[in-house]
């Protein structure tokens, strides 16, 4: 058996790593399988969505041209034009009044165009097509020919052009016209080119190109290689639209959820508050079209299995940037505005479209029936009096109107100081069902704090339940994906499936990052304009994801003989953590087991409580998932996406009359899931 175990490891990891196991302990996992533990709730694992990093426009939101309704400050960012183009601004939309005028130039040789670059460049692959789109009409009546090309601006062929196509425009009032292009070959970097016809004015407005393959096929959807990176997760939860986009960096930049529902022609420009934050890494021109809106996160987390979460503003601008300043009024007139968001927010998720206005604009965009909204986030990393005083309001006047919706207060953006001791008693008494606690930090910290939810004397077995909402670990100096920080999220991850009956919710974040867009890191998922990479924190993610379980085991962990408890590693240090679940349903246990440490270690688990004949019945075959991590510095991006990976083996497992047992090498900083079936 040990020598079966030995070579399996070697084969998998290097005979390196296994040099340095001589030193290791002896971990003794005990997994009491009779006493079933808390239930695991379906939301606990989860996923949090912030517009940043080019996470919605040119990531996950499948529109390829940048500044498609002329509305960015800088009427022609992402533009080139030649010739006669002007800009005029009694378009049909009201709330997007701006659109270009393409003109004959008066001359054979000067010709009216306009090139737009998209975000970093347009991804298109040969042989697929995409969906072209533009309001148009000619203003003197008549008709008028577009030509559309998608263009590689670089190539040494004669010709730029992927892939073109030509749409004839007719009428003096404003039409909606489509045509699908398919370009030649694959580009990462190409451009999208609208020729005006050379002897008529033609008027366009809101142009667009989307891919006809998006996820679940819709036209306004989602790009499907990001998309599916969400649904392979399976995650129970999913938080959006952000963050700090939620509070704006003052409140008339704040996300405005009914700016984001109704036609996507006449959804404002938002200006989005990570464009200007960074000044090191700085992108002046990055907005929020409010294509992503309220109704594609809906069914968005509908298709993909998760219970939606939204965040809604409290009535307050970012606190780090503002203080007590440029907040709404804290009254009960103030807030009203803010009131009535929350609830006619759970209308539009939640009512009937026969008596309720927003319940009618979910069905018109094609949604008839509830999307069985359940939780409600007000605010985001607010703190003290402020929040307090403002959530006091707010929060008992959406109960009168929606007792049944779960509500989420904020504990601040920070897990161990003033304002967080404060924030708790603060949710307490305000009644909250969840508090949102935040903590992006190193290693050590994590090391640290593996023991953060066994702490009952200050989560109390009555009141509102943890939802991590905003966590995530690196290294200092090492603020991206690597491996290393990796393992101590899964190690971490073990604490709060133990105290499942305590931690309802945790959702890594952020989320996504494109590679030449980003401003924030580590992000669990990374792309470019053609390809995805899915980091290790990704995997450890959806190891859990994908093993949680209906309830917890009561596990303990011994190391060379010393006495059982549930984790005896020492604060601050390097060890062997353990956690176990059961899934009733599929009639399996499944155990967690990390290793941190730089050594090989010696464990045992051992599954008691179990009678006879189920010891009898039991699989002796026991599946077996591994994620090393000892390349510390190793990282998944996009050409190199699978550098760590979960790989999948199997194991044995002995019993007898009273108990079984698996006994196992784990290597050097390894994540490793063992699944029983009984």
């Amino acid at each position: 058996m040990k020598k079966k175990l030995f070579l399996l490891a070697a084969a998998l990891f290097g005979a390196a790593n296994l040099q340095l196991s001589t030193a290791s302990a002896e971990n003794v996992i005990t997994v009491n399988a009779k006493k079933l533990g808390a239930p695991i709730q379906s939301t606990q694992w989860g996923i949090f969505f912030e517009d940043i990093n080019y996470a919605a426009d040119g990531g996950l939101y499948a529109e390829l041209v940048k500044n498609r309704s002329f509305e960015f400050p800088n009427h022609f960012a992402g533009w080139d034009i030649s010739g006669k183009v002007m800009l005029m601004n009694d378009g049909p939309f009201d709330r997007n009044p701006h659109y270009v005028r393409l003109a004959p130039s008066g001359h054979n040789d000067k010709h009216t165009m306009i090139e737009n670059h998209g975000f970093f460049g347009m991804g298109v692959t040969g042989g697929e097509e995409y969906r072209f789109s533009v309001w148009a009409r000619v203003p003197e009546g008549g008709s008028s020919k577009l030509w559309i090309d998608l263009v590689d601006n670089a190539t040494m062929e004669e010709d730029q052009k992927l892939g073109n196509v030509g749409v004839d425009i007719n009428g003096k009032e404003w039409k909606k016209y489509t045509a699908v292009i398919k370009p030649k070959r694959t580009f990462a970097k190409a451009h999208l080119r609208v020729w005006g016809d050379s002897k008529t004015t033609t008027d366009v407005e809101h142009v667009s190109l989307f891919p006809v393959k998006t996820y679940k096929g819709h036209e306004n959807g989602m790009r499907l290689d990001v998309a599916q990176s969400l649904e392979d997760l399976h995650p129970g939860v999913f938080r959006f639209p952000g963050g700090c986009i939620v509070e704006g960096t003052d409140l008339e930049t704040r996300y405005q959820w009914k700016n984001s529902v109704g036609p996507v022609e006449n959804r404002p420009l938002n200006e989005n508050r990570w464009h200007y934050t960074f000044t090191q890494r700085y992108f002046p021109d990055y907005f929020q079209s409010y294509g992503l809106g309220f109704f594609e996160y809906f069914q968005l987390s509908e298709e993909i299995g998760a219970e939606p979460l939204p965040v809604l503003n409290v009535g307050m601008a970012c606190q780090f940037q503002n203080g007590d300043d440029a907040h709404a009024p804290c009254t009960k007139e103030g807030l009203q505005q803010f009131i009535d968001d929350c609830i006619d927010l759970i209308d539009f998720a939640n009512g009937d479209p026969a008596t309720n206005q927003w319940a009618k604009l979910r069905a018109d965009m094609g949604h008839p029936a509830p999307f069985n909204l359940k939780f409600l986030a007000i605010g985001n990393e607010q703190w003290e009096k402020p929040y307090f005083d403002r959530l006091a309001i707010i929060a008992p006047e959406v109960r009168k109107v929606h007792p049944e919706i779960k509500l989420i207060g904020t504990s601040g953006p920070n897990a161990e100081d003033d304002h967080f001791k404060n924030g708790w008693p603060a949710m307490r008494e305000l009644k909250c069902d969840l508090v949102d606690e935040h903590y992006y930090r190193d290693i050590q910290w994590y090391k640290n704090w593996m023991n953060r939810y066994d702490d009952r004397a200050f989560y109390t077995k009555d009141g509102p339940r943890v939802f991590a909402g905003e966590w995530a670990c690196h290294d200092r100096g090492k603020k991206y994906n690597h491996a290393g920080a990796s393992i101590y999220e899964a190690a971490f991850m073990t604490n709060i499936e133990r105290n499942a009956d305590l931690v309802h919710m945790a959702t890594y974040a952020p989320l996504f990052s494109h590679m030449e867009g980003w401003q924030w890191r580590p992000d669990l998922i990374w792309y470019d304009n053609l390809s995805t990479a899915r980091t290790a924190s990704y995997y450890v993610q959806q190891l859990y994801m994908l093993n949680r379980g209906t309830n917890v085991l009561p596990t303990t962990l011994s190391i060379d003989g010393g006495t059982a408890s549930v984790n005896p590693v020492p604060k601050g240090e390097d060890g062997v953590f353990a956690s176990s679940v059961i899934d009733t349903q599929k009639q399996e246990i499944i155990v967690k087991v990390i290793n941190t440490t730089a050594t090989a270690q010696s464990i045992t688990i051992q599954l008691t409580g179990m009678k006879p004949k189920q010891l009898e019945a039991i699989n002796t075959k026991v599946e077996l998932i591994s994620l090393n991590c000892a390349d510390y510095d190793a990282e998944n991006v996009p050409g190199k996406p699978e550098v760590v990976s979960p790989k999948a083996f199997s194991t044995t497992l002995s019993a007898d009359k009273k108990v079984a047992s698996i006994q196992e090498r784990i290597p050097a900083k390894t994540f490793q899931v063992y699944k029983v079936k009984l």
